[in-house]
Order: C-alpha cells, then structure tokens, then sequence
C-alpha cells in the first residue's frame, strides 16, 4: 500500500514565467531576513503562524513547516507541532516528508533537459520511444475500442492530457479496468510502463485533461533518453548540482529519525476535501516502505524532501533555469513549461480538477486569469501540490516562493488556500502595478 501512495498526487495550477528574472538564490541557513527588506510585512507574516496553530488546535493537523522567500531571501521559516505525535516528537526545520505529486515538477524539469540535449521533441509520439503503446486503444461509447484519432505525445503526458488515469479518483469504466489491473506494485519502471499500455485510453490524446499516471510514464522515458534509472539521473543531473541533498526515492537509515509521521484522517487516504473523522497512523517511519530501497522509481509521486531542498528547486524554476552557477534549463524551457498547454482541452466532470482561471502546463498548473482563480496572486503563477497535503506555489511577477509541508491524508486543498492567502496578504509593497 505504501508504494501505491507514492504515485498518488494532488491538486493545483500553474503558468508563464515572466520576462525578467533575477539569478537569486536562497539562503542556506535557517535565519530568515528581515521581511521588511523586501516589501512584506513581519507583523502580518504572523498569520502564517497563527493559522497553522489553529488547524493543530482544531486537530486538523499534527504539525506543518511553512516557507516563504521573496527576491532570492527566506523571510519566514517556521514549524509548528509534531513529527511523530506517538512518539512525542517535535517537528524540526530539517524533517524529512513525502512529497507525492511534488516529484512531478522535478520528473518534467528531467525531461525538459533532454529535450534541450536533442533526445526528443514535444510532438513525438510516445510509441516512438516506448513501443508498448504502439496498439494502444481508447475506450468508446458502450465500451468498444477504438483507435486514437493522433498519437500520444510526450506534451499530452506532460500536460496530462494522454488518456491516462490513476484508476484512485475517479470511477469512469477505464478506472475501474486500472483498479482492476492492480498497476501500483513493486515493479521497475519498465514493467509499469508495460502494465498501463495495455489498458485502454480514457479519452482521444489531447481531448481533455485528466490526472493520471502520465508523469510515471514520462520517468520511464527519461530512463530511455538518459540511459540511467531515473533515480540516478535525480542524482547526478538534478540533486548533485542543486545540492539537494535530502531527497531521493527512500530516506537512509542515517536519516530515519528526521522522517515525519505521515497521518490520516477518516477511512480514505484519496477523498477530495477536508476529511473528517479518527485520525491514525498511515505510514510510520520504522514500518515505512521508503525506509527500503525503491525499486519503482515513481516520478509521479515517489519522492521524499526537506524544505531548504525543495526551495532550491523553485528557485532554480524562479531564476530561470540556473542557480548558485548550477544551469538546468534555458530561460525559453521554464517560459514553455509554465504557459497553460490545455485551453482547448475539457475538464473532467469529477475527480481531481484544475482551479477556475488556471491551466496546466508542462508540470506545472498556472494561473491564467486571477479574477476567476478568486484567489490572491498573479497571472503566472505556477504551482502543484502532493497526496499529504503539501504545497508549493511560484510566482516570477512578485519574485515569490511559498511552500507549506504537512503529512495529511487524505489531501487538504483548503490549507493550500489558507496558506496561500496568508502569504499574500503580507505582502505590502507589490511589484505589479
């Protein structure tokens, strides 16, 4: 069960990154700058505080880490309550959390640069690389396969626009078959791969947006392209130069002891919306499954990282691709993946959705028109969130990174919210005018 939640994912938005971006970098070390210095406020920065206290007093939460860096500086830094409340632990500022679908930004970030390098272009039918998908179907009215009317591209699975599901929140008859089918396992990359290109597509590739597997199957290419395991590749291309170097597909034993407690509330680990009822233990660390080598590298859901590590992911995505000297991307890749790839495409009726006013681009969901989105922020926004009630979003207008790490099931979407607006409402000198 535990490595089936590591492919699980969450909700949220995303889109273009601005024209001019500073070569910032955020602060090493766990002392925050003065808020003031870069147009937020310290005394409204509190609420921040003051909110994640209310939701473990309410028992909503037993502890959350909370982050916000402006113009390349950490001004907030905070945790609050427990790792492990059986155990009477507190939560600290180097705690170790599942990220869940936070890995899918950094799976597509992989693919991005092997696409700079030539392996492939966005249009190039999956087939071409994985030929298990070369007779893959779509399942029609009254159940009857029918051929795609164009091919799976590697920008349908990066836009999550493929036809792929997850079989976990939704009950279409192609879920169900996923259910069915017991995909989640432990199996390599190449044997998942295998497993989902025998079932039938929900829908005609590019028609309509629904979560899936899609950035699973874009790991297994990245393995294909590179010619590594895509855990190796993490490592040497994206962790090594980034110096993130608490996060990985599974936590050391060195490391167990920063290893959050991951809790649930009520009888489904995947239920949309605030879940009410007994809260227990989901996944302790000394039972963990990510306490044992991985064998499914699940770039869809399976990592685990700390918040100073993960900072430095987004602010490499807010520089344009380059931190500390360290290049990833061109500053045209970041533009491409955080525009919205999915204005023609439908939206489920059910399930996981994309906010109004936002899109999905390649990654990465992005707010496309704030007035709609009704939430305080900025066109270009981008953003996504993980199974346990992570977050993280990245604003280039106001040079913004807000990041919030919890261990919840099922996925709490209101404390995204919360959190968000509590992050914008301090800001008091905007960039946008």
């Amino acid at each position: 069960m535990q490595r089936t939640l590591k492919q699980i994912c969450s909700v949220a938005l995303l889109l273009a990154l601005c024209a001019q971006v500073y070569a910032q970098k955020p602060q090493s070390d766990n002392k925050a700058d003065k808020p003031e210095s870069v147009g937020l406020s310290s005394e409204r920065l509190q609420r921040i505080n003051q909110l994640i206290e209310r939701k473990i007093k309410e028992e909503k939460l037993v502890g959350a880490l909370t982050l916000v860096a402006r113009r390349g500086k950490v001004v907030h830094f905070a945790v609050a309550g427990q790792a492990d409340v059986e155990g009477n632990k507190p939560l600290k500022t180097d705690a170790i959390f599942r990220l869940y679908s936070m890995s899918k930004p950094i799976t597509t970030v992989a693919a991005m640069m092997l696409l700079e390098e030539g392996k492939f272009q966005l249009d190039d039918p999956v087939a071409t690389y994985l030929p298990e998908f070369k007779d893959v179907m779509v399942y029609g009215e009254g159940g009857a396969l029918v051929k795609p009317k164009a091919p799976m591209t590697i920008r349908h699975l990066m836009s999550h626009t493929a036809g792929l599901t997850y079989g976990l929140f939704g009950n279409t008859e192609v879920d169900k078959l996923y259910r069915a089918a017991n995909i989640f396992g432990d199996f390599t990359l190449a044997e998942f791969s295998k497993k989902v290109a025998a079932l039938p597509l929900m829908f005609h590739p590019g028609e309509q947006w629904n979560y899936g597997v899609n950035t699973d199957i874009l790991g297994r290419l990245v393995e294909v392209w590179s010619g590594v395991t895509l855990d190796e590749f993490f490592r040497q291309r994206i962790f090594k130069p980034l110096a993130m170097n608490d996060t990985g597909f599974d936590v050391p034993a060195a490391k167990l002891d920063r290893f959050t407690t991951n809790y649930q509330w009520g009888m489904s680990p995947f239920a949309l919306g605030e879940a009410g009822g007994k809260r227990i233990v989901a996944d302790h660390p000394s039972k963990s499954a990510y306490a044992r080598p991985a064998k499914f590298y699940s770039g869809g859901g399976g990592l685990v990282s700390t918040a100073q590590d993960y900072l430095r992911f987004c602010q490499m995505m807010l520089n344009g691709g380059v931190l500390d000297g360290a290049r990833l991307l061109s500053p045209k890749s970041v533009q491409l993946m955080t525009m919205s790839h999915t204005a023609h495409a439908r939206m489920p009726a059910g399930g996981v959705a994309l906010g109004k006013g936002a899109g999905f681009g390649l990654g990465f969901q992005v707010v496309t028109d704030t007035a709609e989105n009704q939430r305080l922020g900025s066109v270009g926004t981008f953003d996504w969130s993980g199974a346990a009630s992570t977050s993280f979003f990245i604003d280039p207008h106001e040079q913004l990174i807000g990041i919030l790490l919890t261990q919840k099931f099922p996925f709490d979407g209101r404390l995204s919210v919360e959190f968000r607006t509590a992050v914008y409402q301090a800001i008091v000198e905007s960039m946008q005018h």
